[in-house]
């Protein structure tokens, strides 16, 4: 995530903000942009951004931000579309006369639009079920609207995902997270591996891609229904982590490659916003993490894949030593091995070529 500035009063602000706090300002997120920045009102309802690239361009509110304040999104004044380029895949929200859903839809959109930050950088194909049948959907959902009486399950087929809505209250996700013996369980990470399972299909399905994978990642034609009910039967082998980013990628191939995915988004989207910092740490001695990002590296040495994972182990170093001294548990609480790397650098190349 880059760091963004009021374009008004060069205030700091954030991906999600839609006020300035100094000079308050409406803000809003402008994909065509790709930044967070203040509007300044036209005529008709239009809205300008005072941005010199922007000259000429007329955006109006998502409807969700100005119907239900729960987007800060724009979109181009004269697209078709009320909703923003997010907004507009999401095709069941949660029963809003519900007390608590509202905030939990809030929450929901919240990290997928940090998702789709990340999917229109990487410039990885989008297109909606209202456009394809084999596009993409989501729907947000809690145990009320289950026809079988069952708990929604938050998962993926053929394009839909689905989020039980319960996985937006904190406590309830950390009890969750605890039952399954989880080292990490946000709603972005939900997101994150869902979408996973979606560019499977898009990007090594039946591709010339999918040879390799399976050297990487396994066979992906094993029964899943069979390999679900071994892990959770037999529970987690032994020294998984010599082979696999976590605990849950050792289920079944698919889950390996959503769990990988997941992984590199967080990376990316983490040094992404430690460069636009311009942090830098100095090791005293060679065999100490070092990092160096921002304007002393060129833009082509930061995209190289091991040049990546130099500056992850070093952030990732750096990241749970703060979260340490403020007493709270690792921020990142995994650990990286050769083979994980080789995956990685799977999926690194897969998104480069579909960039180029």
């Amino acid at each position: 995530m880059k760091v963004f500035h009021c374009d008004h009063c060069d205030h700091l602000v954030f991906f999600e903000s839609v006020r300035c706090v100094k000079c308050e300002r409406p803000l809003a997120y402008l994909p065509d942009q790709g930044v967070t920045g203040s509007l300044d009102p036209g005529e008709g309802g239009v809205w300008h951004s005072p941005l010199a690239r922007a000259k000429g361009q007329s955006y109006k509110l998502c409807q969700n931000y100005t119907d239900h304040n729960i987007c800060n999104w724009a979109v181009a004044a004269d697209d078709s579309d009320s909703f923003c380029v997010s907004c507009r895949f999401t095709r069941v929200i949660p029963n809003l006369s519900t007390p608590g859903n509202k905030e939990a839809w809030f929450k929901l959109e919240v990290a997928k639009r940090r998702l789709f930050y990340s999917l229109l950088s990487l410039k990885l194909p989008l297109v909606s079920k209202a456009e394809s049948e084999t596009g993409l959907a989501f729907e947000f959902l809690d145990d009320a609207d289950s026809k079988d009486g069952k708990p929604v399950l938050t998962g993926h087929d053929d394009g839909l995902i689905t989020m039980n809505i319960a996985e937006a209250d904190d406590a309830e996700r950390e009890r969750r997270r605890h039952q399954m013996h989880e080292l990490y369980r946000t709603l972005l990470g939900h997101f994150r591996h869902e979408i996973g399972h979606y560019y499977w299909d898009q990007l090594i399905k039946d591709g010339p891609h999918l040879d390799r994978y399976r050297e990487l990642f396994g066979d992906e034609r094993e029964d899943y229904a069979k390999a679900l009910e071994r892990h959770y039967q037999n529970g987690t082998p032994p020294n998984w982590q010599d082979q696999f980013i976590s605990a849950y990628a050792t289920t079944h191939p698919w889950e390996d490659w959503a769990e990988t995915w997941t992984h590199y988004l967080h990376m990316i989207d983490t040094l992404e916003t430690a460069s636009d910092c311009g942090m830098s740490m100095k090791p005293k001695r060679a065999n100490e993490p070092e990092l160096k990002l921002g304007s002393e590296l060129p833009e082509s040495e930061r995209l190289t894949f091991p040049a990546m994972i130099e500056r992850w182990h070093a952030l990732t170093f750096l990241l749970n030593n703060l979260n340490r001294g403020m007493g709270l548990a690792d921020g990142y609480p995994f650990v990286i091995s050769a083979p994980v790397i080789e995956k990685l650098r799977f999926v690194h190349e897969i998104v480069a070529m579909r960039a180029m």
